[in-house]
């Protein structure tokens, strides 16, 4: 199987790593960079050193790492920042005139000026091709809409948990994995939707964390009502602790005893 000689690259905090390829240039971990992508060229930073991976690894043609950034190119992303700031401005007022039922969320200019891309969230389908039409009038440029879902938006917007630390999805998560009721029922968490929702009303993405650990712990240990053997008689289980791996269970006289999963195998 074929080699390739790969940089992973970042464009945003958080955001999802791409892999270029990085020709004769030494680069290392923090670097900024220019790269050719689908969408034009692109400002990024590298966050995987040079290494090489499998062809099963990566998406063929691999694109280029066309320089490394220098000065004048962080001034232009910082020029790009502020211009997308007053062009959600504009958009917003748009928006309004129009009368769409959408939230806007932010705005982006790719690096070299050749779109700018406006997130927005909303309940249904949008139909916004007037307003397009009105935003490249005032822009003279392509104009992309893209719609995004509530997680993605607090992504974007940041923010603090209910645990009082910045949003998982903002700091560190590349991409978003399936959670499920099932995990916080698995963890005996309280299904108070308050209680184990994240900013952006759906299920907290921490409930992923430790559910493999309570999912391979639950299966050792019985049920909740099932009458297990003891050393001292037949007894019903009346809790479970997953994390302790520790059975409280009821005997025939009414004594409490509490169990190991050691001794429970």
């Amino acid at each position: 199987m074929e080699k390739y000689t790969v940089v992973g690259v970042r464009f945003k905090d958080a955001g999802k790593i791409y892999y270029f390829d990085p020709g004769q240039l030494e680069l290392a971990v923090g670097m900024p960079v220019i790269v050719e992508t689908v969408r034009g060229v692109e400002y990024g930073r590298v966050v995987v050193p040079p290494r090489q991976v499998d062809e099963t690894e990566v998406v063929l043609p691999l694109k280029k790492v066309v320089r490394v950034a220098d000065a004048a190119d962080q001034k232009k992303v910082e020029e790009n920042r502020e211009k997308a700031r007053q062009a959600l401005a504009i958009c917003a007022e748009k928006v309004q005139k129009h009368g769409l039922d959408m939230k806007l969320v932010d705005a982006e200019y790719t690096f070299d000026n050749s779109k700018v891309i406006f997130y927005f969230t909303a309940d249904g389908r949008v139909d916004f091709r007037n307003l397009v039409k009105d935003l490249a009038a005032v822009f003279k440029t392509r104009i992309e809409l893209r719609q995004i879902g509530v997680r993605d938006e607090a992504k974007m917007l940041g923010g603090l948990g209910s645990c009082g630390r910045p949003l998982c999805c903002a700091t560190f998560m590349c991409e978003f994995e399936p959670v499920s009721i099932k995990m916080a029922k698995e963890q005996n968490l309280s299904l108070n939707p308050a209680k184990i929702s994240g900013v952006c009303g759906r299920l907290m993405c921490c409930l992923r964390y430790e559910a493999d650990f309570y999912h391979e712990a639950r299966a050792k240990l019985p049920n909740v009502g099932k009458v297990i053997s003891t050393p001292r008689g037949d007894a019903k289980v009346i809790e479970v602790n997953v994390l302790k791996g520790i059975v409280r269970a009821q005997l025939e006289d009414g004594a409490i005893i509490a169990l190991t999963s050691e001794e429970l195998s």
